[in-house]
C-alpha cells in the first residue's frame, strides 16, 4: 500500500511538469487575480481529472472502445491541440494585476478550470494512455489499491498546481508581459510539435506515443 502511494506520489509530481493551456492559465489567473483565484482554477482542474480517471478506470469497455476508434478520437483530440498551439503562439498577453476576493468569482474560476478541461477529448487520451501505462507496470489493481494510487496521483497534482499559484501570486510583480508573450510562444510552438507528432504516430504507426 505504502509502495503504491509513493508511486502515485512520485508519477503525480512528473505529470505535474507537463505544461499545457491550463498551467499557462493557471500562472496568468494567480497573477492577474490572485493566488485563491488560481487555486480555484486548480479546483475545477483536479475535479475534471477525477472524472475523467473515473471513467477511464471503471469504464473497463473505454479500452477497447479506444482501440477501435483511436484513430479518429486522436485526430480530433490533435486538432484541438493544434488550434490550442495557434492560439498561444499569437495570444498578445495584457497584465492587469487585480485581486479577486469574492467567493462568487472564485466560484467562476472554478467552473473556467472545469469547462477548460472537460470539453477536451485529449484529456481523456490522456489519462487512458496514463491508465494503460500503469496496468502495464503493475499488472491488473484491485479497488483497494486504485483508490491510494491514483489519490496520491490526484492529491500531488493538486499540491503541485497550488504551489505554481503561489509562487506566480509571490512573484507577480517582477514577472513581464514580456516573459508571459515568450513562454506562451515557447508553449504554443511545443505543443503543435506535439500535435503533429500525434497525428503522426496515429496515422502512420497507430499509437498514441
Amino acid at each position: 500500500m505504502l509502495e503504491l502511494i509513493v508511486s502515485g506520489i512520485g508519477l503525480g509530481i512528473v505529470l505535474s511538469f507537463l505544461t499545457g493551456p491550463v498551467f499557462f492559465a493557471l500562472i496568468k489567473t494567480s497573477i492577474e487575480r490572485g493566488f485563491y483565484a488560481g487555486v480555484a482554477l486548480a479546483s475545477g482542474v483536479v475535479v475534471s481529472d477525477f472524472i475523467y480517471m473515473t471513467i477511464t478506470l471503471f469504464g473497463t469497455s473505454l479500452l477497447s472502445f479506444e482501440s477501435t476508434y483511436r484513430i479518429p478520437i486522436g485526430i480530433v483530440g490533435s486538432a484541438i491541440l493544434l488550434g490550442i498551439g495557434f492560439y498561444y503562439l499569437f495570444k498578445k498577453i495584457r497584465l492587469d494585476y487585480t485581486d479577486v476576493p469574492s467567493r462568487i468569482k472564485h466560484a467562476g474560476y472554478f467552473f473556467k478550470g472545469f469547462f477548460m478541461c472537460i470539453f477536451n477529448p485529449f484529456i481523456l487520451l490522456y489519462w487512458i494512455s496514463v491508465s494503460s501505462g500503469v496496468y502495464s507496470m503493475y499488472g491488473e489493481l484491485t479497488s483497494k489499491q486504485i483508490i491510494p494510487f491514483f489519490g496520491a496521483i490526484l492529491i500531488t497534482l493538486f499540491s503541485m498546481d497550488t504551489l505554481k499559484a503561489y509562487f506566480a501570486h509571490k512573484m507577480r510583480y517582477k514577472i513581464k508581459e514580456k516573459s508571459l508573450q515568450n513562454l506562451n510562444k515557447i508553449a504554443g510552438i511545443i505543443i503543435i510539435i506535439f500535435a503533429l507528432k500525434l497525428i503522426y504516430n496515429l496515422i502512420f504507426t497507430n499509437t498514441l506515443i
